[in-house]
């Protein structure tokens, strides 16, 4: 029987790359479920649609094809063949994501790939709902977070570093909007599973986040 990981939180968490270091660790599959949700926004954008456009989206969904594939240790996502992997991490295409995230049509679309990959590998999978709709019965559930300032600085810190100009009360007050997205949107919202652990990284660096979430691993998981 697989194991099953389900990492949920808001938007600068840190999900991901915790996820990713956490997996290359235990030997198991990382599944980025925000990724496939980047690459479906970023469809409909090329597409010249408003990702919020719910049946514009829907009509859509049977254009697109996606892949996952691991290249020298970190995953990278196809759209229809093409590696979109580094143009997903685009802030326009975080809202995308958020807002496609919302449509029903295109969570059905991704939840049936999902589980299909959890049901055939040991896997750490990282999103908004994954603990509550994807895999209810994971084998271990977080929901990681950090105060919105926390996560906006941190977010500020990695895009002055890639030589962007973007404003620390910019990134914040797009952190803010995502929060408020997420969890309010009808379909499956952002929110902690009853049974999942708490983890707050507000105060907590890189390696104290990493060593807390692969002891509530070890603990659950047994390994």
């Amino acid at each position: 029987m697989s194991i099953t990981v389900a990492i949920d939180g808001p938007s600068g968490a840190g999900k991901s790359s915790l996820a990713k270091r956490l997996s290359a660790e235990l030997g198991y599959l990382y599944v980025d479920t925000g990724a496939m949700f980047r690459a479906v926004g970023l469809y409909a954008m090329r597409a010249g649609h408003d990702p919020a456009d719910q049946q514009a989206v829907a009509a859509l969904l049977p254009e697109i094809t996606l892949s996952l594939a691991h290249v020298e240790g970190a995953q990278h996502i196809y759209l229809n063949g093409e590696d979109v992997s580094e143009v997903i991490r685009q802030e326009k295409a975080g809202m995308a994501a958020s807002a496609v995230g919302s449509n029903p049509a295109v969570r059905a679309f991704l939840l049936e790939q999902q589980r299909a990959i959890a049901a055939e590998n040991d896997i750490i999978m990282d999103g908004r709902d994954i603990g509550t709709v994807v895999l209810p019965n994971a084998t271990v559930k977080i929901f990681l977070t950090a105060t919105p300032e926390a996560r906006a600085e941190r977010r500020h810190r990695e895009l002055l570093a890639k030589g962007s100009t973007e404003t620390y009360e910019k990134v914040l007050e797009d952190i803010r909007q995502r929060d408020w997205q997420d969890t309010h949107r009808e379909t499956a919202p952002l929110r902690q599973a009853e049974d999942a652990v708490l983890a707050d990284t507000s105060e907590l660096d890189i390696e104290q986040s990493y060593a807390l979430l692969k002891s509530i691993i070890a603990e659950k998981a047994g390994v």
